[in-house]
């Protein structure tokens, strides 16, 4: 039962190419950027990550992303990532990008066993439609579109549906875990952290603090252990400010 694991560099040593990694973070916040560095050192590339965003220029998954290891990736938004716009936009980075909300449920339904549902979210548009840029020629063209999507009515109103997702690994960040690998959140790195722990077939945790089994609250418990393979206590992380601004 103790999952704990030295380094995280072991945690991620089997970690082979071409597989798909959901991660944990909302912009700088809650993101594993200590496996994610130990990614980067062990080599593996051909990745398919599903995350909110890709990082940040420097930071968190921006760090793969500028060494070329990320073939495709399933995110909410660019942001103020410049190398994420460029590889989009050049047809070097392929991208499905899904709302906000959308992409929470389809890792949590993944999960849970869920296999698709219906939201109401993207009706009416490309979401639905398909037509959405997935890759471009590096032209200005569309080399591949996403296809439109199944719908159907519920008590007089139309619903597309999503698949869930199941990642092969999925990388997050907890504020403290036991050795069962029983995770809690702080504040707003409570974020996409839950549901991505629950979408990997292996899920990796970097914790800030480690405590013996039986020190947790359960009722403070937000993953429970037995959806995580493999605990790497990391220490305390300091946050960075994506965006600062200050009055002249």
């Amino acid at each position: 039962m103790d999952k704990v694991v030295a380094t995280a560099a072991e945690a991620v040593a089997d970690i082979p190419n071409g597989v798909t990694i959901a991660v944990g973070g909302f912009g700088l916040v809650g993101v594993p950027e200590i496996l994610i560095n130990a990614l980067l050192e062990q080599g593996a590339t051909d990745l398919e990550t599903v995350s909110n965003n890709c990082g940040t220029d420097g930071f968190g998954l921006g760090v793969l992303l500028e060494k070329g290891r990320i073939r495709r990736t399933i995110s909410s938004y660019v942001g103020s990532n410049k190398e994420f716009a460029r590889q989009y936009l050049s047809g070097e980075l392929e991208v499905e990008l899904t709302p906000q909300g959308t992409l929470a449920e389809r890792l949590r339904a993944g999960g849970a066993g869920i296999p698709a549902f219906f939201t109401p979210a993207g009706v009416g548009t490309q979401v639905e439609e398909g037509g959405l840029p997935l890759r471009y020629d590096g032209k200005g063209g569309i080399a591949v579109a996403s296809p439109p999507k199944e719908t159907r009515e519920f008590d007089g109103e139309t619903y597309v549906m999503e698949r869930g997702i199941v990642a092969d690994y999925a990388l997050v960040h907890a504020w403290k875990g036991d050795r069962h690998g029983n995770l809690v959140y702080r504040t707003s790195a409570r974020n996409f952290n839950p549901p991505a722990a629950t979408s990997g077939r292996i899920t990796i945790a970097q914790v800030e603090h480690l405590v013996e089994p039986g020190e947790l609250d359960p009722n403070e418990i937000h993953t429970a252990g037995i959806h995580v393979q493999r605990v790497v206590h990391v220490g305390p992380v300091t946050v960075g400010i994506e965006n600062r601004t200050v009055r002249s």
